[in-house]
């Protein structure tokens, strides 16, 4: 298995983001977080920096297995990434792991990826996901795509790309490790 990486644009949701990458770092699945501003650090919705692991331009893609796309305000700053959203499309193209939480699945939707396949956003961006099957669950896993729905269901989300990595029941034991009751 390669990486994954999480993609930080100015305003990130701070908990979407850092819970995945604290729970795949659990798992013992490797993650980078990546800036995609030219800068070390990234600062947050709520005004939290973070101390990224690497720059965009230092990341090599062949290595990589799958790419997260973390919500808030800073969605917009990710869809505006024009290297970016290449990356999005090609790893759709060549069947690798997409996901996206919050408002980050309207990138998904406005690019086409989500047409017949179940998925979920904050709730005011569900109109953006174009095609799919809407649900309100707190995360999708629709192929090689998963979507969660907010920051309340970051854990869901987190356990849902260590169960599309890892399997089921490595993400069962993890969600039993840190005492979450509610994976399904």
């Amino acid at each position: 298995m390669g990486k994954v990486c999480v993609f930080f644009g100015t305003g990130y949701e701070e908990i979407e983001a850092l819970t995945v990458v604290d729970l795949l770092r659990r798992a013992g699945i490797a993650v980078e977080m990546v800036s995609i501003t030219g800068e070390e650090s990234v600062e947050g919705s709520h005004g939290i920096c973070v101390k990224m692991d690497c720059l965009f331009a230092d990341v090599d893609f062949g290595e990589v297995d799958m790419i997260v796309l973390p919500g808030g305000a800073g969605t917009k700053n990710l869809e505006a990434c024009e290297p970016l959203m290449k990356q999005v499309d090609a790893f759709y193209q060549a069947g690798k792991g997409i996901s996206a939480i919050c408002a980050a699945p309207s990138i998904l939707g406005h690019r086409g990826m989500l047409k017949g396949k179940k998925a979920c956003s904050f709730p005011t961006f569900e109109s953006h996901l174009e095609g799919a099957e809407v649900t309100e669950n707190p995360a999708e896993i629709a192929e090689n795509i998963i979507t969660g729905r907010g920051m309340g269901c970051a854990i869901d989300f987190g356990l849902a790309i260590v169960e599309k990595l890892q399997g089921r029941e490595q993400a069962a034991a993890l969600a039993e490790k840190i005492v979450y009751k509610h994976y399904k």
